[in-house]
């Protein structure tokens, strides 16, 4: 087989395989309301995690680009098993109003951030901090959460990503 013959068969299977994983890609913002949960996860892909609903109705699926990526799309699903929403949960405008101090535990903020891109541990706090990557317009992001060795948040906070300056081209 020529050298041209077999760079057309592996660029045809290469094809192939990314066809096949397209649904990886697909925005969840896509989703319309009603859509029935097979169509969901056949745009999609599996769900990186499932949750059940906040109010025992329906189900979330729940897609994370965490540790790489800045984004946690949570879909909805109500008690028909049918999109009710779908939100990215890393926004600050949403922060304040979910993040509950002192309410909410490691299985709540699993359910509304997924797993996060790292944890760490400072000196001052006995418990670790759990950290996910967002973007904020084009500024890339930390939202920290404060979890104590009981598993209860009691705190979060957010800043700037440190990230490195660029080679320099000389």
């Amino acid at each position: 087989m020529s050298a041209l013959r077999r760079a057309g068969f592996i660029g045809a299977a290469l094809a192939l395989v990314l066809l096949g994983g397209c649904a990886l890609f697909t925005n969840p913002d896509s989703v319309a309301p009603g859509t029935p949960a097979a169509a969901v996860v056949q745009q999609l892909g599996r769900p990186t995690a499932q949750y059940p609903a906040s109010a025992n109705a329906g189900e979330r699926l729940q897609y994370t680009y965490q540790p790489a990526g800045q984004r946690v799309y949570n879909v909805d699903l109500d008690a028909q098993g049918r999109v009710a929403r779908v939100e990215q949960a890393l926004s600050e405008a949403l922060f304040g109003q979910r993040i509950q101090p002192n309410v909410w535990t490691r299985a709540d903020v699993l359910r509304e951030y997924g797993p996060p891109a790292r944890t760490m541990g400072v000196h001052n706090f006995q418990g670790d901090v759990w950290v996910w990557r967002y973007l904020d317009g084009p500024i890339w992001r930390l939202l920290y959460i404060d979890i104590d060795r009981a598993g209860v948040v009691r705190g979060w906070s957010n800043g700037d990503e440190d990230l490195p300056d660029p080679p320099d081209p000389r």
